[in-house]
């Protein structure tokens, strides 16, 4: 659950680009605090079988990044095929009528590039790097398997062994199934609550007929975008998108992504996690709405001042003032396509008691509440923000995943207007969402219990016996 990158980070280090595509950072030099303004130059295309291309020009460098993004993740699985999109994934890498198993990546790696593809709650995407005169290469290749993917028996039944080693190897350590039980609890009726990976049993369920109505129904053009980012001529490039991807049919059995929900929680939910941990680890769940409320971009100030690195909050209590954790934090997803869950979470530390780090969590929420934010406090924490944002903001791969998750999520122009948003917050607005999100009804909370010692000790005593 814990992510390389935290998510407030992914969306405000839109809004920051240093020196790109002709844009450059503008600042008000009256005033330190001035707004931050940085023009996306993204050129927006759609064909007409539906697909959309986002293109994003940067001649610093001869190369070019190109995701294709399919608005089909986890959300969408049907109850008892879950994992279905992301072994989808997997199988797209087998091979095509036109380019056999491994030759796709043989191609790539031959001109020099590299690629790779990961699937999310609401997306899987598709992504290749490489030298910019090699575009039309990569765009044929992904334009062919979006209509021509082959299901054979041998390689499905392969890579369904390797999914299955992927989940014990990931995602069934101690902490990776306590934050899956922790999500299963958390929701009741939507499908976030089913991990991306997907439950065993739905894994070993799926048939090569389950797989091949998914990708003829998802894989279609109208429900693809296509992000480049990199060195070359915007007509040019959508001259090679439209020869190749423009000339695919739309999908017969294609339909737009239902509405989804999740019931209103109404009482606090508790769940244990026992399992073979060196330590405990504890966090607290609770719902929250993501950019389409206009308390979101609070949210993202609640959470970098509680938990968002070390000058948060909770480090200082929890780690350096307490010594209760090893570490300790808070995350908030703000662009999906449905509301997610704000988490504070505290890795324990040895010898310490998980019961004393979740009360500190709470302490350190009740005293937010009731004592406020200053505005030093506050500043320094948007200061943060935009400092993480301008370091992250070095790769062209890094700016086509921005503008693919805003796409899927609901606009890519999200990112325009995130930073002014998070402007326009005050430190009264993040007391208001603490006190109306994080509160004792809207609670889930997740302990993960350590089983290894007891088992050490009865396997001690059942050699001192023989």
């Amino acid at each position: 659950m814990r992510k390389i990158n935290k998510l407030y980070a992914l969306l405000i280090c839109a809004c920051l680009l240093l020196l790109f595509a002709g844009g450059a950072i503008v600042a008000d030099a009256k005033t330190e605090t001035a707004p931050l303004r940085v023009p996306w130059n993204v050129t927006e295309h759609k064909m007409k079988n539906g697909m959309r291309a986002l293109l994003l020009p940067d001649n610093s460098a001869p190369m070019v990044v190109m995701k294709v993004w399919y608005a089909v993740g986890s959300r969408d699985e049907q109850p008892g095929l879950t994992g279905i999109a992301h072994y989808l994934e997997h199988m797209m890498f087998r091979g095509t009528k036109k380019y056999g198993p491994k030759v796709f990546d043989k191609i790539i790696k031959k001109n020099g590039g590299s690629h790779n593809a990961f699937t999310g709650f609401d997306y899987t995407a598709y992504y290749e790097r490489i030298a910019s005169d090699r575009l039309e290469l990569i765009i044929e290749l992904e334009a062919d398997r979006m209509v021509n993917l082959q299901i054979e028996k041998a390689a499905f039944d392969a890579e369904k062994d390797v999914v299955h080693e992927e989940r014990r190897t990931r995602y069934d350590r101690p902490v990776g199934k306590f934050w899956e039980q922790l999500r299963a609890v958390a929701y009741t009726n939507h499908p976030y609550k089913n991990p991306i990976i997907g439950w065993p049993e739905d894994i070993d369920a799926i048939t090569i007929k389950d797989m091949e109505a998914f990708y003829k129904r998802y894989y279609s053009p109208e429900n693809a975008v296509a992000v480049l980012v990199g060195d070359f001529k915007v007509k040019e490039a959508i001259a090679l998108l439209e020869k190749h991807f423009g000339k695919i049919p739309k999908s017969p059995t294609f339909r737009k992504r239902p509405a989804l929900a999740e019931f209103p929680q109404k009482s606090e939910r508790r769940v244990y996690v026992r399992a073979d941990a060196q330590l405990p680890y504890m966090a607290i769940g609770y719902h929250a709405p993501n950019w389409k409320s206009e308390d979101a971009p609070a949210l993202v100030m609640l959470e970098a001042i509680l938990g968002g690195g070390e000058t948060s909050r909770l480090h200082q209590r929890l780690v350096r003032k307490d010594t209760l954790a090893l570490g300790a934090g808070s995350d908030y997803t703000y662009t999906s396509v449905d509301p997610m869950i704000f988490y504070l979470y505290a890795r324990v530390a040895p010898g310490k008691k998980a019961a004393d780090a979740e009360k500190a969590l709470l302490e350190e929420v009740e005293k937010l509440i009731e004592k406020g934010v200053g505005e030093e406090e506050f500043r320094r924490a948007l200061r943060s923000i935009e400092a993480n944002t301008v370091f992250a903001m070095d790769s062209h791969y890094y700016r086509a995943r921005l503008l693919g998750t805003a796409a899927i999520s609901g606009d890519w122009r999200l990112l325009e207007g995130y930073l002014p948003a998070l402007r326009k917050v005050t430190p009264a607005d993040v007391v208001r969402v603490a006190r109306k999100y994080l509160n004792h009804k809207n609670k889930t909370t997740a302990e993960l219990i350590p089983t290894k010692k007891k088992r050490r000790a009865k396997a001690a005593n059942s050699r001192g016996g023989s």
